[in-house]
């Protein structure tokens, strides 16, 4: 049988943007996983009457609905007086709670613990309770006019404690399918392109089905089956990735990875070759993308940062003859820097990089979102020049970052550095 969810995440400070909903997201694709549909999210303030008036929706909609927040102490955490009162469920003061939470304040706050707290303990009757491990707020679910209700802290760290721990085991009890999803990455070919590239096919597919979203700097496509098995899921999306990496070519590149820096921190370990940066518009973007990857210090030798002129001479020794004759921003500047920072480095290759983010132009004319990218190797010393057009500042900067993994990457997997690029992905 199939289920549709709603996820309803309440709490003012979401509706004013100073925190942001990462439980929904965290919630989504954990519900996909099991084969829970998920076609609706709300957000609602810490307001008794605007929450009973999404659940008065919600549970018209969907037969699974799950609330995130409102769980605590104080007097504005109503959530579960709410639901209670919508579903006609007494709350119950459960001793064996209420004894677990005296606990954790004295093991964990070393204090009594406030009376307030006690209503953390009260639960609707006859509900299955999740044990909350690293907090004070227990969740529970229970079941109502075929409705399944499940309540959970909104603290991020706690709501996916429980996730693991309580809601998919429970879940899964109540679904039959299962829905898997292969992400196939690509950079270098923009949304619509991509779009207009395989909408034919999308529209004639219902399972397996494909999706493309954009994500900022490169476009990500999303192949999906529902099936009573991961295995049998499984074995529809098989062909079909395997079919799209083919039809898609070497824009592609890998599927179920996080990011570009990933693939070229793994092919580096594979040739057992060290890299270095110089970076000069993106002001170190590549270097803290690599250095944010677990044991990257095995290939990542180190950078520089050159954004005066005066640096990219003094420090990477790119002779002044050449950024006389070119400027700072020009491909033999570009093939310096990375000439450079290999030799000062050691790195069997170096990746560099050199622009304009604006949001002017250049000392010399060059427009907002012209770039080279640099990158010196045992076989010579290659160069990627680009034409972002006139766009935010940080924009050409995760774009130029972008192109300068994608470089490295093609590189090192033997593809030409340069090809013909849909360069506004």
């Amino acid at each position: 049988m199939s289920h549709n969810a709603e996820i309803i995440a309440v709490g003012s400070e979401l509706l004013m943007g100073s925190v942001a909903n990462t439980n929904a997201q965290d919630l989504s694709a954990a519900l996909a996983a099991v084969g829970v549909n998920v076609y609706w999210h709300s957000v609602v303030g810490d307001n008794p009457a605007r929450l009973r008036e999404v659940l008065d929706i919600a549970r018209k909609r969907a037969d699974i609905i799950i609330t995130t927040g409102g769980l605590g102490p104080t007097y504005d955490d109503l959530t579960k007086q709410t639901i209670c009162e919508a579903f006609g469920k007494p709350l119950v003061l459960h001793e064996d709670i209420l004894e677990t939470i005296r606990v954790f304040f004295e093991r964990n706050a070393h204090i009594k613990m406030p009376e307030n707290n006690i209503r953390q303990a009260e639960l609707p009757e006859g509900c299955t309770v999740f044990d909350n491990p690293v907090g004070t707020a227990p969740g529970c679910a229970f079941e109502a006019d075929g409705i399944h209700v499940l309540m959970l802290p909104g603290p991020p760290f706690e709501m996916r404690t429980m996730l693991q721990r309580h809601v998919l085991p429970y879940l899964r009890t109540l679904s039959g399918e299962v829905i898997l999803s292969h992400d196939i990455m690509t950079f270098g070919l923009g949304e619509s392109p991509m779009e207009e590239l395989l909408r034919d096919r999308m529209a004639q597919m219902a399972n397996p089905s494909l999706a493309t979203y954009a994500k900022p700097s490169e476009v990500r496509l999303r192949a999906t089956a529902k099936a009573e098995s991961a295995e049998a899921a499984e074995a529809l999306l098989a062909p079909l990735v395997e079919e799209m990496v083919a039809f898609l070519g070497d824009v592609v590149y890998g599927v179920d990875v996080p990011g570009l820096e990933d693939v070229c921190f793994d092919l580096l370990k594979q040739r057992g070759w060290t890299i270095a940066t110089a970076e000069s518009c993106t002001g170190g973007r590549i270097a803290e993308r690599l250095t944010a990857l677990p044991g990257v210090s095995s290939v990542y030798r180190g950078g520089v940062v050159s954004y005066w002129t005066s640096v990219k001479a003094d420090v990477l020794g790119v002779p002044q003859d050449i950024l006389d004759a070119h400027g700072a921003v020009s491909k033999e500047t570009a093939r310096a820097m990375a000439e450079g920072a290999r030799r000062i480095t050691g790195a069997d290759v170096a990746v560099s990089v050199t622009g304009v983010a604006g949001p002017d132009p250049d000392e010399r004319g060059n427009p907002v979102g012209v770039v080279y990218i640099g990158l010196a190797t045992p076989d010579g010393t290659f160069c990627r020049p680009l034409e972002l057009g006139k766009r935010r500042r940080d924009r050409i900067q995760d774009l130029s970052t972008n192109h300068a993994f994608d470089v490295v990457r093609r590189y090192l997997t033997g593809l030409p550095i340069n090809f013909k690029i849909n360069q506004r992905p």
